[in-house]
């Protein structure tokens, strides 16, 4: 699609959706603007309608909600119920003793879901890492893992919980003798499009 028929195309759906984005990620158009190399009296006449975007615009403020161009474009509302079966959970190349799956669907809105599983001594990395400033609970759902947290260090068992800002940084280290599977929720979701394409399908699902 070039720049032209963006701009010309259903202006005010497109503006309708990128409101709806960035409202349920609860980012400014400040912030949006900042991301993307416009400004927020640009991002607020494209959210009205009142504006037209070019395609790599558009592909810039696509990447910073953390959603596919094509997303802006669909016409049809996903079904209410939309099953993730476990064996089609999109994963990062698995890392040495640590797995992690995508359990959100994409286009994610509201809340981003994962899972993670660890081997005996395995961990989210050697360095702990924060992401956006969103709220955040880490569910364990069997084993024990150590969760470092700022300064702090929680020694969490299965069916354990804890919740805290994103912006903390925060790793995770499976210190049981048996393999252990967490959950992390996100709300509102604080990854982009980059590092949520990183997550691949399962051969064969």
């Amino acid at each position: 699609m070039d720049e032209i028929a963006i701009a010309a195309k259903n202006q005010d759906a497109i503006g309708e959706k990128v409101k709806a984005f960035r409202t349920a990620r609860r980012m400014s158009l400040r912030a949006l603007g900042e991301a993307t190399g416009t400004t927020a009296s640009f991002l607020s006449q494209l959210e009205r309608g009142l504006s037209g975007v070019n395609t790599s615009t558009l592909m810039r403020i696509a990447g910073a909600l953390g959603i596919s161009l094509t997303d802006l474009f669909e016409e049809t509302t996903p079904p209410v119920g939309r099953v993730l079966r476990k064996a089609e959970r999109p994963a990062l190349p698995p890392a040495e003793g640590y797995r992690k799956m995508l359990l959100s669907r994409r286009p994610i809105r509201d809340m981003e879901v994962y899972i993670g599983e660890f081997d005996p001594g395995g961990s989210t990395g050697d360095k702990p890492y924060s992401h956006g400033d969103s709220h955040e609970l880490f569910f364990v759902i069997r084993g024990r893992v150590e969760l470092t947290l700022g300064n702090e260090r929680h020694v969490l068992l299965s069916g354990d919980s804890i919740e805290y800002p994103s912006s903390v940084p925060h790793k995770t280290v499976n210190i049981g003798e048996e393999p252990a599977e967490v959950v992390w929720m996100i709300a509102p979701p604080t990854s982009v499009a980059d590092e949520l394409d990183q997550y691949l399908p399962r051969p064969g699902s």
